[in-house]
C-alpha cells in the first residue's frame, strides 16, 4: 500500500499548495498584497521617523532634521525628482505616491513618499521624492515561517494518513488474496477483515457472493457427477441389449440393421459425452497435477501419429527437451485440438513446436473456416460450439476444447487462439518449462 500512501500524500500537499496560492492572491485582491504589509511593519519605525520627527519639524527646518536623520540612521534617505521616480512605478503605486502615501518597494528593501504636494517644505519641493533605501525589510524571513507552517500542516495531515492507509492496505491485500485463491479454484476462501475497516461492508458482501457463487458451482458439480454416473447404467443396458439383439438375430433385414447400427452409433456418442464429462469433471477439481519429466517431442509425434485419416504438417524442432508435468493429460489436450482441426480442415492441418528460452510454444493449426475473433474465448467453455453450419454437422459435445484448456492450465501454460496463413485458425499453446 506504499503507492497509496504516496499517492495520497501528494494529492494532500498539492492541495495545501494550491489552498495557499488561493488565499495569497485572494488577500492580494481585498487587503493588498501580504508581503507589502511585512515589509510595511518590518520598517514601521523608519516610517515613523519620517512622519512624526521629520515631518513635525517647522517648513525651515525640515531640511535640517533630514540631515540629521541621515548622520545617524543606517538608512539612506535620498531626494529625488518626481518626474524620473513615476515613470519605473506601476500605475496603482503612481497614484498611491501622488496621493502622499507611502508606497513600499519590497524587493529592493526601500519606500517612497513625496515631500509635499504644495510646496510648503522649501522651494521645490513639491516637485522632489524622498526615497528610502537600505530598510531593515526581510521578507524571506516571513516566507520561511510560511513554508515551516506548511511543512507542519502537510505532517498532521500525513500522519494520520499513513496510519488509515497502512490499515487500509491489510484489509485490500486480505481481499486481494481472497480473489487470488477463489479464482485458482479455492471456493472456501473468504475475506478476512476487521469489522472496524473502512472496507468491511464491501469484504462481506463479496464473501456472500463468494458464498452463493460457490454454492452454485458445487450444486453444479454435483448434479453433473450425478447425471454422468445415473446415465452409465442405462447406457450399459442399451449396449447390452443392442449386443443381444445383434447375437440373437444375426440375419436382419438391411433396412433394421441400419436402425441398430444407428441406435449403437448413439449410444457410443453416449458413452463419449459422459466419459468427457466426467474427465472435465475431474480436471476441475484436481487436487494437484502429478509432476514427473517426459519429453516433449516424442509425445507431439505420438500425437500426431493418432489423427487418421488426415496427414498432419510437421515442424517440430529437435532441442524441445523435457516438461514435468503429466503426460497421458498433455497428449490429451493435444489430441483434442488436433482432432477438433481435423474436423474443420479442408486439406491441410499442421503442428509445430519450439524452445524459446524457458518457455514452450506449441501451434496447431488448419485451413478451415476458423473461428470468429469475438467468440475466441467462448469456446473454451464447457458445452459451447458456434452457431455455424459447420459446427453442426460436426460430431462433438463443446468439451474437447475445454478439457485441453483446463490440462494446459495444470501444467502452468495458456492456449491463445489467432488466424492462421493456412486460412483457418491457429491454436497456440504457451508453457513454461
Amino acid at each position: 500500500m506504499t503507492r497509496l500512501f504516496w499517492r495520497f500524500a501528494l494529492l494532500v500537499v498539492l492541495a495545501i499548495a494550491l489552498a495557499s496560492c488561493v488565499i495569497y492572491f485572494t488577500f492580494s485582491r481585498l487587503f493588498g498584497d501580504p508581503l507589502e504589509h511585512i515589509a510595511r511593519d518590518q520598517a514601521a519605525g523608519q516610517i515613523f521617523l519620517l512622519e512624526q520627527y521629520i515631518d513635525q519639524a517647522p517648513a525651515d527646518d525640515w531640511l535640517p532634521r533630514l540631515n540629521k536623520v541621515r548622520e545617524v540612521s543606517d538608512v539612506a534617505l535620498e531626494l529625488q525628482p518626481l518626474s524620473i521616480v513615476l515613470p519605473a512605478l506601476p500605475t496603482e503605486a503612481r497614484a498611491q505616491l501622488l496621493r502622499g502615501a507611502v508606497v513600499m518597494d519590497v524587493g529592493g528593501k526601500a519606500f517612497y513618499r513625496r515631500v509635499d504636494a504644495t510646496g510648503a517644505r522649501y522651494a521645490g519641493s513639491e516637485d522632489d521624492v524622498l526615497h528610502a533605501q537600505n530598510l531593515p525589510i526581510d521578507v524571506g524571513q516571513a516566507l520561511r515561517m510560511e513554508a515551516i507552517r506548511f511543512a507542519v500542516i502537510a505532517l498532521c495531515l500525513l500522519l494520520p494518513l499513513g496510519w488509515w492507509t497502512r490499515a487500509h492496505g491489510r484489509s485490500l491485500a486480505a481481499l486481494s488474496r481472497m480473489a487470488d485463491d477463489f479464482g485458482q479454484g479455492d471456493l472456501a476462501a473468504r475475506a478476512q477483515v476487521k469489522p472496524a475497516s473502512s472496507i468491511a461492508p464491501l469484504a462481506g458482501r463479496i464473501n456472500e457472493m463468494a458464498e452463493r457463487i460457490g454454492s452454485l458451482l458445487e450444486a453444479r458439480r454435483h448434479l453433473l457427477l450425478s447425471v454422468s454416473h445415473e446415465l452409465r447404467t442405462p447406457i450399459a443396458r442399451l449396449e447390452f441389449g443392442l449386443a443381444l439383439l445383434d447375437e440373437r438375430h444375426g440375419g436382419l433385414d438391411p433396412a433394421l440393421r441400419r436402425r441398430v447400427d444407428a441406435m449403437g452409433a448413439d449410444v457410443e456418442e453416449l458413452k463419449t459425452l459422459v466419459n468427457e464429462l466426467l474427465g472435465l469433471m475431474q480436471l476441475d477439481h484436481a487436487p494437484a497435477l502429478p509432476r514427473q519429466p517426459f519429453a516433449v517431442a516424442p509425445l507431439l509425434r505420438d500425437c500426431m501419429a493418432a489423427v487418421l485419416p488426415r496427414q498432419v504438417e510437421a515442424g517440430i524442432a529437435d532441442d524441445l527437451g523435457e516438461l514435468r508435468g503429466d503426460p497421458r493429460l498433455l497428449a490429451r489436450a493435444i489430441g483434442n485440438l488436433l482432432g477438433n482441426a481435423a474436423k474443420y480442415a479442408t486439406a491441410r492441418i499442421a503442428l509445430s513446436a519450439v524452445r524459446e528460452g524457458d518457455a514452450l510454444r506449441i501451434v496447431i493449426e488448419d485451413d478451415g473456416p476458423g473461428i470468429p475473433a469475438g467468440q475466441r474465448e467462448q469456446v473454451f467453455a464447457p458445452f459451447y460450439r458456434l452457431a455455424r453450419e459447420q459446427d453442426h454437422a460436426t460430431a462433438g459435445h463443446g468439451l474437447g476444447l475445454a478439457i485441453a484448456a483446463r490440462a494446459v492450465a495444470l501444467h502452468g501454460g495458456a492456449i491463445a487462439i489467432d488466424d492462421s496463413p493456412l486460412g483457418g485458425a491457429r491454436f497456440t499453446i504457451y508453457i513454461r518449462v
